[in-house]
């Protein structure tokens, strides 16, 4: 979230800066060929990302979209509006109803298109057999598509705001080259991206990597950086609502479950949700129906370093062990390279939005593209009033070589978060840069050790790094800050952080705020 308070006037300045840049990349990428190759279609994607700018697909040709969607899923998001109204719905979004007046009749009259033009490469066609995901909130209509026809009169058309595929990333094992010089590959679109299990880590001595803390429980080496102790005399997260859009969570883990409620941990709520539609073919489901249930471990992880107990059996406690907590199986891992995971996270987003009991979300997951649907969710939410935080980047195989604040983090609307060492420099695998807000210390310089989290199962902890364990704690510590001021305004509670942190008031180019001293930012004064 990059645009409050004093800073309004520099967002304002850095926006028109982004939208002279985008004007300028318009000009500078090729239009290519009818036919494009994955290598080709990488490269362009490479060559605007290494250069820290933003790639969205409104920058390349209807050839381009096409062939990019020909070899993902041929899956097409499609965002609509009235005709006459501007594209940029930012700041209404939140107050649409599509089932009514004009965005009902634009939503008819974009199906009407692709229906026709679709027919004239498959004249069996329906239109349930086109619609690949069902929306009921935004303006975007999820369709296959596969005749760049389609593509060419929805640019064409008054009606639409963006036409992208949906699940197209970069893959691995295309090297980019520049002058015969190779660069790294950008991403990786295996499915158990920044999945491990998260084992129980039985390496961790008392006193160096933990303190022992009341009842029975432990306390990451970590918290004593951002004044984590302190601040839990006066703040626990009673009463705060906070959704972590993640993996799921594991059915195992007890803490999240039975022992929930234990210890220092009391009368609080935990809800599980599953947003992750089913794999589907022409709108017929191949796959089974998703479940809550974390098998990748990460979305574990996540909720352990934010939410778990303080309690009685030995674990780590989280940092605000007493928030109610949502979890949301979003994505089967932490690269969005699927369009039903871009539906998954963008679903979780409307319902953040539409629950006045959630008043943070957390997302430590993220793409190498933009995504114009994701962003609409977003906004959606950040419109309701929602403080969110996502992760600046791990460089997991998907982005290795790169170092680049990955997507949805580049937004204004997001509060960025990447990681760092004990001596103030970036942790071995996070992604830094000028769209960052904080950082959190996580990695120990003499032995590399992570902060503390939940294991998937059992009392033992385990340890977790890079840019998603920092904006899980990071978004645990706001929440310590809303609970100890209930009745502030997002706003109000983002300056009591940016006023805590260690850079303030001098923004870093790397870190921007830095480490937020949450015994600071809960005090009154």
């Amino acid at each position: 979230m990059k645009k409050f308070l004093s800073m309004a006037a520099v967002a304002v300045l850095a926006f028109a800066c982004q939208q002279q840049e985008e004007a300028t990349n318009l000009t500078t990428i090729t239009t290519p060929a009818q036919t494009t190759s994955r290598q080709a279609i990488d490269d362009i994607i490479w060559n605007q990302v290494r250069q820290n700018k933003p790639f969205t697909w409104d920058l390349v040709s209807e050839d381009v979209v096409w062939s990019a969607l020909k070899q993902s899923d041929n899956v097409l998001s499609v965002g609509y509006k009235p005709e006459g109204m501007s594209k940029d719905i930012r700041n209404v979004i939140h107050n649409i109803n599509i089932n009514e007046g004009e965005w009902k009749g634009s939503r008819e009259r974009i199906l009407a298109i692709i229906l026709e033009e679709e027919r004239k490469v498959n004249p069996s066609i329906t239109l349930d057999k086109l619609v690949a995901y069902q929306e009921n909130t935004l303006p975007v209509i999820d369709v296959y598509v596969h005749s760049l026809s389609t593509i060419q009169r929805l640019r064409a058309s008054n009606l639409v705001r963006y036409a992208e595929p949906m699940g197209y990333e970069p893959t691995a094992g295309k090297i980019a080259t520049e002058n015969n010089k190779k660069l790294p590959p950008i991403a990786n679109t295996m499915s158990s991206s920044g999945c491990g299990g998260v084992p129980a880590d039985f390496s961790i001595v008392a006193n160096t990597h933990f303190t022992n803390i009341a009842p029975a429980a432990k306390a990451s080496w970590n918290h004593a950086y951002h004044g984590v102790a302190n601040a839990w005399t006066k703040s626990s997260g009673t009463g705060i609502g906070v959704m972590i859009i993640d993996t799921g969570i594991s059915s195992t883990q007890d803490n999240f479950g039975s022992q929930f409620n234990q210890g220092f941990s009391t009368g609080r709520s935990i809800q599980k949700l599953v947003t992750l539609p089913r794999n589907t073919f022409l709108g017929i489901p191949t796959g089974p129906v998703e479940t809550p249930d974390d098998g990748c471990g990460h979305g574990t992880a996540m909720a352990g370093a934010l939410a778990a107990p303080r309690g009685t059996d030995g674990n780590a406690s989280g940092i605000a062990y007493n928030v109610n907590l949502v979890t949301v199986r979003a994505t089967s891992d932490v690269f969005l390279d699927e369009s039903r995971e871009v539906k998954g996270v963008s679903d979780a987003y409307v319902i953040a939005g539409n629950r006045s009991d959630i008043r943070i979300t957390s997302m430590s997951l993220g793409r190498i593209t933009s995504s114009s649907q994701l962003a609409d969710a977003v906004r959606y939410a950040y419109n309701r009033g929602k403080l969110i935080f996502c992760a600046g980047g791990t460089s997991f195989g998907w982005a290795a070589g790169w170092w680049g604040v990955i997507f949805p983090a580049t937004m204004n609307e997001v509060v960025a978060v990447t990681g760092m060492k004990e001596n103030f420099t970036r942790c071995d695998v996070c992604h830094t840069g000028s769209e960052i807000d904080f950082a959190v210390v996580m990695e120990r310089n003499a032995d590399g050790k992570h902060a503390l989290t939940t294991a998937m199962s059992g009392n033992q902890p385990a340890t977790v790094g890079g840019s998603s364990v920092a904006t899980a704690q990071t978004a645990g510590m706001a929440a310590l800050v809303w609970a100890r001021f209930p009745s502030m305004t997002r706003d109000q509670v983002w300056n009591k952080l940016t006023t805590s942190a260690n850079y303030y008031p001098n923004r870093n180019g790397s870190f921007g705020w830095g480490a937020v001293n949450v015994d600071r930012a809960t005090n009154a004064n």
